[in-house]
C-alpha cells in the first residue's frame, strides 16, 4: 500500500478543524501505538497531511476555537479558558515544575552559548546577533535576554526585529522549537518549528508538527499560534496573513473515535467496508 498524502484547503480554524476529523475518520489508517503517548491503544493517523487556512484570523461565533452543532450531546474539543491559559505556554518562557521544556521556553528563552555574546566586532560580523543595530537597542528589545545564569535567545523578537529592519526577503527567519536532544526524551516537541514568509504584505506561517492529536491539540495549538501571528505581524506592521500546517502523525485516539464517527455521521467501519478506508 503507497504513503498517502492529503491535502485540505480551509477557509478558518473552525474548517480546517471539522474538514480534518472528517478526512481522518474516511482514510485515516488504523495502528497500535508501540511507543510514545498512550502506548499500547490504537490512532487513525494520516500518512501525511497538509492543510492550508486562508483566513485564520476570522473568529466563528467570536472564537478561534471549533464550536460543534448545539444538537450533539458532544463538549466543544477546546475551551476558551483552556486556550487563555494554553497562550504563555506557548508565548513566555515560563515554566513549572516538572517541565522539561515548554514551546514558549524554547522560543522566547533559549540559552545562548557565550560565543555568541559579544559586544558588536568584525570577528563575528557574520553572526546575526552581531548588528551593531541589535546592540544598540538590545536591552529595549528583549532580543537577548541576560539573568544570574546566563545569556538567552528571544526568537520571536529577533525575527520581528529582523523583518522590520532588514526587509522581508528571506528564508532565514523559522522559529525553532526542536534540537537533537530531544530524541533522549520520553516526551519530545511535537511541534517542531513555525517556518514564516512575509508576503504581499501579510505574515504566513508554515508550522510542522511531527505528532499531533486531531481532537484537542490541533485546535488548541492553532488558535494560540494565530494569536503569536498576530501579534508579531502588530508589530512588523503588516497584516497576520495563512497558515499552512503539516504533520506526518496527525491522529486521532481511540476514545474518541465514536465522537469523530458522530459528527461525520458515518463509522469508520462503513467507510471501510465501502473501499473509502484504509488500513495496516
Amino acid at each position: 500500500m503507497k504513503y498517502k498524502l492529503e491535502t485540505i484547503e480551509a477557509s478558518t480554524l473552525s474548517d480546517a478543524w471539522f474538514q480534518t476529523i472528517y478526512r481522518c475518520i474516511e482514510k485515516g489508517r488504523d495502528f497500535k501505538i508501540d511507543r510514545g503517548s498512550y502506548e499500547g491503544q490504537k490512532r487513525l493517523e494520516f500518512d501525511y497531511i497538509t492543510i492550508q487556512i486562508k483566513n485564520p484570523e476570522v473568529r466563528v461565533q467570536q472564537s478561534l476555537l471549533p464550536k460543534l452543532p448545539e444538537h450533539l450531546p458532544i463538549p466543544d474539543p477546546v475551551s476558551e479558558d483552556f486556550l487563555a491559559d494554553y497562550v504563555p505556554y506557548l508565548m513566555t518562557g515560563e515554566d513549572k515544575p516538572g517541565e522539561s521544556y515548554t514551546y514558549g521556553q524554547r522560543l522566547t528563552k533559549y540559552p545562548v552559548d557565550e560565543i555568541f555574546i559579544h559586544e558588536y566586532s568584525t570577528e563575528y560580523k557574520d553572526i546575526l546577533i552581531q548588528d551593531k543595530h541589535v546592540w544598540d537597542i538590545w536591552d529595549e528589545n528583549k532580543i537577548v535576554i541576560k539573568d544570574e545564569i546566563g545569556y538567552y535567545l528571544n526568537q520571536i523578537e529577533l525575527c520581528i526585529w529582523t523583518y522590520k529592519n532588514k526587509g522581508f526577503r528571506n528564508n532565514q527567519m523559522v522559529l525553532q522549537v526542536a534540537h537533537p536532544t530531544d530524541m533522549l526524551l520520553r516526551d519530545p516537541p511535537c511541534l517542531r518549528s513555525i517556518d514564516t514568509r512575509v508576503q504581499d504584505g501579510k505574515l504566513h506561517f508554515i508550522v510542522y508538527f511531527r505528532s499531533w492529536d486531531l481532537w484537542g491539540g490541533f485546535p488548541a495549538n492553532l488558535a494560540a499560534i494565530q494569536l503569536l501571528k498576530e501579534y508579531m505581524a502588530g508589530e512588523i506592521g503588516i497584516e497576520p496573513g495563512e497558515t499552512i500546517a503539516s504533520s506526518k502523525g496527525l491522529h486521532i485516539y481511540d476514545y474518541v473515535w465514536e465522537l469523530g464517527e458522530s459528527i461525520r455521521g458515518k463509522t469508520i467501519e462503513k467507510f471501510r467496508k465501502e473501499g473509502e478506508a484504509w488500513v495496516f
